[in-house]
């Protein structure tokens, strides 16, 4: 989608032979720089091993449970065996519900995200639209998320200028 929307945008620009001023910034760069950014991903990589680490211990557990029924299986009673499946299937139940709640979409790891580095990247963007209203930018293409530039002079990298503008060295 993005492909297109640049494709389309640099088509107008050219049909329309209209002088536009452009740049490029790469925030993938921008943001590996920053500390605050380094810090709130180095705390949303604990949180999330920390939860990866409680959901493993209860997958072993699980584990361990199909492997002592099916051990035992021969020797139950229909009652028991019924019990005892009812039984795993429930802590299965609540294991994948865990695992959706924790990483699943907008879990608690995407709410821990947006938490911790929503702000830094809108720092980043709004630093970026400083510099483009400064300098009479139009466009501001970013070539870290996807989009394939082919050729970009490096000159038209504005991404120090971004940093210079967080104060970031």
């Amino acid at each position: 989608m993005k492909k297109v929307l640049l494709l389309s945008c640099l088509m107008m620009i050219g049909l329309a032979g209209i002088s536009q001023k452009y740049a490029i910034i790469d925030t993938r760069y921008i943001l590996d720089r920053m500390p605050d950014y380094k810090e709130a991903q180095k705390q949303l990589d604990e949180v999330a091993a920390g939860w990866q680490k409680d959901i493993d211990a209860k997958q072993a557990d699980l584990d361990r449970m199909y492997k002592d029924y099916d051990a035992e299986q021969v020797m139950l009673s229909e009652e028991l065996r019924k019990k005892r499946e009812d039984q795993l299937f429930n802590k299965e139940k609540d294991l994948r519900d865990l695992q959706r709640k924790r990483f699943g979409f907008e879990g608690d790891l995407f709410k821990k995200r947006q938490e911790l580095i929503k702000p830094i990247q809108d720092k980043v963007y709004n630093a970026v639209q400083r510099i483009a209203v400064q300098r009479g930018y139009d466009f501001v293409l970013d070539k870290s998320e996807g989009i394939t530039i082919i050729f970009a002079d490096p000159k038209l990298d504005k991404s120090e200028d971004v940093l210079k503008e967080l104060g970031v060295k």
